[in-house]
């Protein structure tokens, strides 16, 4: 039996955090022991995105917690006891946390990552006006640009489509200007409306 298929046996084919049962997925928590069921959990996508810091953190969201960091699983626990202290600016996360209680084991894999120091903060990749740039989106230069290494000058009002965004620094897009991909500072950029 794969590990899928154990996941959606023990979660009765929903999320393990928030109880969802749109587009589930199996994600090995960080730090694990290597026993596979005992590290991996089934998550939805929301629940993903935000632990991986790859969207804004809802506390609203997270309030499922309360009822999923009592699971017997090892994985629920310590993902449940980081995301609680990412959260526990807010009362009811801070209030959790006082009284879950992890083996002395299972703390020390919670604490491993050292994702518990930082707070509910997530740095993402915003054009000038403060809009989320995602991976194929176009945007609109605010400002005439020399690009080092090359005789190019993208013009204030050009339009780049189908950005890429640059890994571990948001404030950096990939872009195609004159048959030429170019890196481009977020700062520089306007998302173009879809219609």
């Amino acid at each position: 039996m794969n590990i899928e298929t154990l996941l959606l046996e023990r979660s009765g084919n929903t999320c393990e955090l928030c109880r969802s049962s749109d587009t589930l997925v199996a994600y090995e928590v960080p730090g694990g022991t290597g026993n596979i069921p005992e590290s991996s959990i089934l998550i939805c996508e929301p629940c993903k995105s935000q632990i991986e810091k790859k969207a804004e953190l809802s506390g609203e969201h997270w309030k499922c917690l309360t009822e999923s960091m009592w699971s017997e699983v090892p994985g629920i626990q310590v993902v449940s006891w980081r995301m609680l202290n990412r959260l526990r600016n807010e009362s009811w996360a801070a209030d959790n946390l006082d009284i879950l209680y992890l083996p002395d084991e299972t703390l020390a894999w919670a604490k491993a990552t050292g994702e518990h120091e930082s707070d509910g903060t997530v740095d993402l990749h915003k054009d000038c006006n403060g809009n989320l740039l995602q991976t194929g989106d176009s945007v609109v230069l605010t400002k005439s640009l020399d690009v080092k290494g090359s005789t190019i000058n993208a013009k204030m009002g050009t339009v780049v489509k189908n950005i890429r965004l640059v890994e571990n620094n948001t404030e950096q897009i990939e872009g195609r200007i004159e048959g030429q991909i170019i890196v481009i500072l977020t700062k520089y950029v306007r998302k173009q409306n879809q219609n």
